[in-house]
């Protein structure tokens, strides 16, 4: 479960002291997803940002099954992030110099080896109809193909919370469709907690949850 209490995230600038999350409460359970819309510049990112371990809010707090990963050393956050998070971006950040199975493995090699890694990367893959193409590089695939890499890189660890920011933005409607869809069917059968933020209505549309971004404040 992610229990969401108070969430604020505050920047103090030369200027200005700048409230960009403001008292965020929500809570979700193991499979159930939520999307999250709101205009440029209304938080949404920060959200995630602060809900994955990336940066440390204000005030408030965040819990994923019980757990502050604020609470933790460094070290500890870093190895949090990395076993129970997933995050699929934007762009898809795939190394070009590595093929689409060894960006998968990626988040595995850290830590201790997991030798199961490999052959559930492979499953993976052919869940996103990448099977034939685990050889290949991101320059040889689509855009739609490498957020589809980007997805299965994302679940290799069978995180407990996915977090995608925008993650049909740099996508064309009909591969955004495929790959709203890929993001629903994957999250039913892994039963994690998933928030997607987008600017788009209609892959908002694909998720039993909707809510809104305005002035920082989340409106369910």
């Amino acid at each position: 479960m992610l229990d969401v209490v108070g969430l604020g995230v505050t920047y103090t600038t030369a200027a200005a002291v700048l409230r960009i999350i403001d008292g965020v409460n929500f809570s979700l359970r193991a499979g159930e997803a939520a999307a999250v819309t709101g205009p440029s510049g209304s938080g949404k990112s920060t959200l995630l940002y602060a809900l994955g371990g990336l940066e440390a809010p204000t005030d408030g707090t965040v819990r994923l099954n019980g757990q502050n990963p604020y609470e933790l050393t460094a070290d500890g956050l870093a190895a949090f992030r990395n076993l129970q998070i997933g995050f699929v971006f934007q762009d898809h950040c795939l190394l070009p110099q590595c093929t689409v199975l060894e960006n998968v493995l990626l988040p595995t090699l850290v830590g201790t080896r997991d030798e199961t890694a490999e052959m559930r990367a492979r499953e993976l893959l052919t869940q996103v109809g990448l099977g034939a193409r685990i050889a290949h590089r991101p320059a040889q695939l689509s855009g739609g193909e490498r957020q589809r890499a980007a997805i299965a890189r994302a679940l290799i660890r069978e995180p407990r919370l996915v977090l995608c920011d925008e993650p049909t933005g740099n996508l064309d409607r009909d591969t955004a469709d495929t790959v709203g869809e890929l993001l629903q069917m994957l999250h039913e059968r892994q039963q994690s907690v998933m928030l997607v933020v987008t600017h788009s209505e209609r892959l908002a549309a694909r998720f039993e949850r909707q809510w809104r971004i305005e002035r920082g404040r989340l409106v369910t």
